[in-house]
This record gives C-alpha cells, sequence and structure tokens, in this order.
C-alpha cells in the first residue's frame, strides 16, 4: 500500500477484501449474485463466533463490492476498532478460517500501517520487502499467509520488487503457484503465534462484574449484551454538554436500581472501572462508603447508567411502526439451515429453553448484519427501541434475582507489576535466550586470563545480579559491526539461534574463486571481471588513505583542545606488559595545553570499553529510570541493567 492510500485509511480501522482466486468468465450480475450467496454462507459460517463477541465500535461485517478502479468485484468490509486491538486480530483469525473453508478465496487485510500482518513478522521477512514493494502481494490463502515472492537466483519465479502486481495479477499466480507463493515457515508461525488461543480467546476476553443499573438498562442487556460497549464509549468520551442530560436521568431512573451481572470486554472494563468520576447531586446517584463490599458494584453501575443516559439523550425514539416478522423473510430460512449444520444449536432440542435463547440470538445477528435491507439506528435508537418493547417489567422479581446471581470474575489481572511487565516484554521481544546465552559467552571470553577462584567469583555475582559489563561492551561492538544504512541498522542476531544452512552453488563458487579456474576456462568476460576487481581494490585502498590521513589531522587538531580530559586511557608500564596483562591501569591525559609536542609520543591509547561502559551508565543515569537513548539501544540488544542504587 503506497504512502498516499496509507494516509485515506482511517486510524483504527481495518480494512479486508475476499477475492475470488479463479473468477469465471460469467457476467457481472451472475458474479454479483454468486459472491452476494457467499456473503450469506460466510456469515452463517462465523456466527457462532460472532454472537458471544462483544466489539469496541464496530462489528465484522461483509458486503458485494462491484469492479472499479481495477479491482475485481469482491466482498469486502471495514470495522473500527478503536481503543481494542483485539478486535482486529480477531478479524485477522475469522478471515482465515474463512479462506480455509472457502478455498476457492483469498483474503487482503490492512490498516492505516498497511501491511500490518508482516510488522507480526518482521524479523523474518526477506530484505527485499518493506512498506513499498510489499502493496498487493500479501493474502490469506487456504487457511495460511501468502507472500508473491521476487525473483532471484535460485528461483527465477515471481513478481519484481520495482513492479506493483495488480490484484489481478496476484490472483492469478496464487491460483497457478500457491506453494511457492507460501510464507517461509518463520513468518507463518509469527502470525500463528500472534493468533494463538482463538476461539477460545473469545471467552477469556470477557469480564463479568456485578452492577447496580437502573432495571430498563438490565431488561436491554438481557436482550443485547453488546450494547454495553456503545455506552461505556458514551460515559468514557463524555464531555460537559452531554453530562447535563445527567441532572435528572429521565429514561433511566436511578431509584429502580437493580443488582445484576454485565458482561464487558476486558478493554470496557479498564476503560469503564479506571475513570474518577464523582456524580451530580441533582442526578439522585448516591454511592456507599468505599469500606462497603459492594462499593465497586455501585460505582460502575453509577458510570454504566451515566454512559446509557447520554446514548439515548443523542437521539429519537424510533417510529413505533411495528417490524415484520422475521420469519417472512426469505433469507431467514437458508440463514438457520446454515447455523444447523455447522453445529451452532450444540444439540440442544428444539423448544428447550437454551435453543429459544439461541435463536433469540440469531434472531438479533440476523437483523443486523445478514438481512438485505441492514438496520440504520444508532446505537442510542437500539437502546430505546428494546426499552420501550419490554417496558413493561416486575422490579421486584428482577431484586429477588439478586441472590441467585453467579459470582463475578476476579479483575486482579489490571494489577501489573514491574516484574510482569518486563516478562512480558521479553517474551513479546523473543530475545530472552539470545541475550542470556551471549552474556554467559562473553564473559568467560572475557575471564581466560584470570586465576580461578577469581572467574568463579565474578560469574556468581553476575549470575546474582543478572548482567554483565563485559557483555554490554561486546553488544556495543557487535551493533557498530552490524549492517546499516539510511533506512536504520541491523541489529546483531546471536550465532546460536541461527540455523546452518549451506547453498551448494554458492560454496562451489566460492571454492572456485579460493582455488582459481583452469585457464581453458576462461574467457573474455572473467578477464574483465578480474580487471574491474583489481580497479575496485585500488580505489578502496586510495579512500581508506584518504580517511586514514583525514582522521590523523582531526587528531591534530584535538590535541590542542581539552577534550581529551574527559576520555580514560590505559597506562601501559613494563611490569603489566611482561605479565602480558589485558587490563593496564588506566589514567586521564592532557593536563595542560601546553607541551603538546614534546608528549605526543607519551600519548597512551584509549580505553575504549572502559570509555564506553562509563558514558552508558552515566547517560542511564541521567535518564532517572525513564525511557531514553541508551535505555532503548541496550533493550533492543536484548541487555537489561538494573536500576542505579547508588544515590551518589
Amino acid at each position: 500500500m503506497d504512502t498516499m492510500q496509507r494516509r485515506m485509511t482511517e486510524e483504527d480501522v481495518v480494512q479486508y477484501k475476499l477475492f475470488l482466486v479463479q473468477p469465471d468468465c460469467s457476467t457481472s450480475q451472475q458474479t454479483g449474485e454468486h459472491l452476494s450467496h457467499l456473503v450469506e454462507e460466510i456469515m452463517a459460517k462465523v456466527a457462532p463466533l460472532l454472537i458471544q463477541f462483544i466489539w469496541q465500535h464496530q462489528s465484522f461485517n461483509l458486503k458485494y463490492i462491484p469492479e472499479k478502479g481495477g479491482v475485481p468485484a469482491h466482498i469486502g468490509g471495514s470495522t473500527h476498532f478503536g481503543d481494542n486491538v483485539e478486535d482486529e486480530w480477531f478479524i485477522v483469525y475469522l478471515l482465515q478460517q474463512i479462506t480455509e473453508a472457502f478455498p476457492e478465496l483469498a483474503a487482503r487485510v490492512e490498516d492505516n500501517d498497511g501491511e500490518f500482518l508482516l510488522i507480526e513478522a518482521a524479523d523474518y521477512l526477506p530484505k527485499w520487502l518493506n512498506p513499498d514493494t510489499s502493496e498487493n502481494r500479501v493474502f490469506l490463502y487456504r487457511g495460511e499467509l501468502h507472500i508473491l515472492p521476487c525473483p532471484s537466483t535460485s528461483s527465477p519465479f515471481g513478481v519484481s520488487k520495482d513492479v506493483v502486481p495488480s490484484v489481478a495479477q496476484a490472483l492469478a499466480l496464487l491460483s497457478t503457484h500457491p506453494k511457492t507463493c507460501q510464507a517461509s515457515p518463520k513468518i507463518s508461525s509469527a502470525l500463528r503465534k500472534r493468533l494463538e488461543g482463538y476461539p477460545e480467546k473469545i471467552k477469556t476476553g470477557l469480564h463479568r462484574a456485578h452492577c447496580f443499573i437502573p432495571a430498563g438498562i438490565a431488561k436491554v442487556l438481557a436482550q443485547r449484551p453488546d450494547l454495553v460497549a456503545p455506552a461505556v464509549s458514551a460515559f468514557y468520551l463524555r464531555d460537559p454538554i452531554d453530562l447535563q442530560v445527567c441532572r435528572s436521568f429521565k429514561t433511566f431512573p436511578p431509584d429502580t436500581r437493580v443488582l445484576t451481572l454485565v458482561t464487558f470486554t476486558r478493554c470496557l472494563y479498564a476503560q469503564l472501572h479506571q475513570q474518577q468520576f464523582t456524580p451530580d447531586r441533582r442526578s439522585n446517584f448516591t454511592l456507599p462508603p468505599r469500606s462497603h463490599p459492594q462499593y465497586k458494584a455501585h460505582e460502575l453501575g453509577m458510570k454504566l447508567a451515566h454512559g446509557f443516559e447520554i446514548l439515548c439523550a443523542k437521539c429519537r425514539l424510533p417510529s413505533s411502526e411495528p417490524n415484520a416478522s422475521i420469519s417472512c423473510n426469505p433469507q431467514w430460512k437458508n440463514f438457520m439451515d446454515s447455523l444447523k449444520r455447522n453445529g451452532y444449536f450444540r444439540g440442544e432440542l428444539e423448544g428447550s429453553a437454551r435453543y429459544r435463547e439461541l435463536t433469540r440470538s440469531a434472531e438479533n445477528f440476523f437483523k443486523q448484519f445478514v438481512a438485505s435491507k441492514s438496520s440504520t439506528l444508532s446505537p442510542g435508537e437500539e437502546v430505546l427501541q428494546l426499552f420501550h418493547s419490554c417496558n413493561s417489567f416486575d422490579l421486584e422479581e428482577l431484586r429477588q434475582q439478586e441472590s441467585q446471581l453467579p459470582q463475578e470474575d476476579s479483575d486482579s489481572w489490571l494489577d501489573i507489576t514491574a516484574q510482569d511487565l518486563e516478562r512480558m516484554l521479553q517474551e513479546r521481544s523473543g530475545r530472552r535466550s539470545d541475550f542470556c546465552s551471549q552474556n554467559s559467552s562473553s564473559t568467560r571470553q572475557t575471564q581466560h586470563v584470570r586465576d580461578e577462584e577469581e572467574k568463579r567469583k565474578e560469574t556468581e555475582n553476575e549470575e546474582e545480579t543478572g548482567y554483565s559489563l563485559v557483555a554490554v561492551s561486546q553488544g556495543m561492538k557487535s551493533f557498530l559491526n552490524a549492517m546499516s544504512s539510511h533506512e536504520g541498522a541491523e541489529l546483531p542476531c546471536s550465532s546460536s539461534t541461527q540455523p546452518f544452512s549451506v547453498d551448494p552453488d554458492t560454496m562451489a563458487n566460492a571454492l572456485d574463486r579460493l582455488l582459481g579456474r583452469k585457464e581453458e576456462e576462461l574467457d573474455s568476460d572473467d578477464l574483465d571481471d578480474e580487471e574491474v576487481e583489481e580497479t575496485e581494490e585500488t580505489n578502496n585502498l586510495e579512500t581508506l588513505d584518504s580517511l586514514r590521513g583525514y582522521m590523523d589531522q582531526m587528531d591534530q587538531e584535538l590535541m590542542s583542545t581539552n577534550i581529551g580530559q574527559s576520555f580514560t586511557q590505559m597506562s601501559y608500564n613494563k611490569p603489566d606488559l611482561d605479565k602480558g596483562s589485558l587490563h593496564p591501569s588506566a589514567t586521564h591525559s592532557f593536563s595542560g595545553e601546553g607541551g603538546v609536542e614534546e608528549r605526543e609520543e607519551d600519548i597512551q591509547p584509549l580505553d575504549v570499553d572502559l570509555n564506553l561502559v562509563t558514558n552508558l551508565l552515566e547517560s542511564l543515569s541521567c535518564q532517572a529510570g525513564l525511557a531514553g537513548p541508551a535505555s532503548n539501544l541496550l533493550q533492543s540488544l536484548g541487555l537489561h541493567l538494573p536500576p542505579n542504587s547508588d544515590s551518589s
């Protein structure tokens, strides 16, 4: 996706498209009918997952989109996921399941970041693949991630990285060479790891809590639990004008409050729970003391009631004209048949209480997402419509049911310690084992000149503190020696984690260059190549000599300044050299400006490692535990230093 198109995509919105991999030569009308029929089948297939899901802002939706601007006719949709990024990844899981159940379809999914599936596997992508070369190359097909390759010496198949394939061209390659287009195991594994836990994650991502809410809200949520999301958002994004309607509570009076169990997503619960809010005295919302065992239920219910009141105050009561029976819709029977084939009713007997409950949920889902004429009601209008359709509720009966409520869920997951956060970051980066092994190997290499007792003591100290200053120095050297360009630097990886592989062709070519070819095999091209290599070597030597001369001039200029006083230098003496010491004593030089020429021969080399570690530790100390360049760099290298315990 190019930069202009990414800017056109709204933030926190995910767009998804389903294409026919092998479109037939039928007319556009026949294609439209086929895709429209597929929409019904797909929604019936994923209905068991969607019915129990609570969306942050918008739900997963599909519709037929005709051909336009070179993009073939397809099934598409978009969802605003807001603050809950798990909604976006649940959609990726749905697309994975859809392409597996409907192998004739291939899916593309993007947000304002572009190909965010590739971001998840950024550590394993080929070097040629970047945001500028990934357009129309990434698909979900038959439940697996596919990436159109770039031609190479080992495989001429693919599309050049300088060419943007059209969707039709990409689908043609995908259908003829699915195995070649399939993403590498590491890339696929990274995506599977991100989707790990679904569909069980749907339930584990929910949070049930006791709330004292007006009886009208309790009846609405009993029929449509998903309407809790717009109510929480209305309260979370409130302004002083919104709160004016909460002085009187005309729709949901507080004196009808009952205790009920409300189902949130964890994101919605956190947004509601963490908001500090004091109700207006004129609202008649009173809270018990904080020491009261049900204080949290009163506070949550008060906030939720404010959200529903704000939501309903922004809209009018919809028309009271009776809706046509859902059984009159010709799509309803096909939809129910699809639900039965997919095991939605879980073997429940027709007419049982659980069967009727599942049927009612299916009816609500059908009205929202499947019916041809989709509802244009806002969430507030839907709340008012449900509230007025069930306004005859028995308040005493609802209060009698309070003693039979299930236990609410623990919200201990809201509390994350510093250790928990560190562990999650290490699991996320996947570098824990890398930097641990790097630390131990670096330590062993630097202790070989010391006696066994000192080696044992220092090893024990490093194991207790969990870090090594030698590893810091070695990590920085590896970083400086890594490849870099205008796009950034490559972080060094532990060699122990990299699989060993040999390319026979590359090995043979290397041996040919090393051993030399026979004279009869040489041709004019070979001679030209040798001449070019000799010229390049000469140019490189000239450049290196010029650079050395430039550095010498800089040294001469710096010698007349006091900048050298900030560096620590090595002081070699004869006894140290005789003993073979690699850690000579460090001293400060350049105590004055005069006598530069006399002392030039006495200048000792800098202790690079000591200066490096000293400056890094000083930078970390200046950050005072906050994020900064030094901690960010060490974190990216897999090096974790403890907080500074020296108050001085």
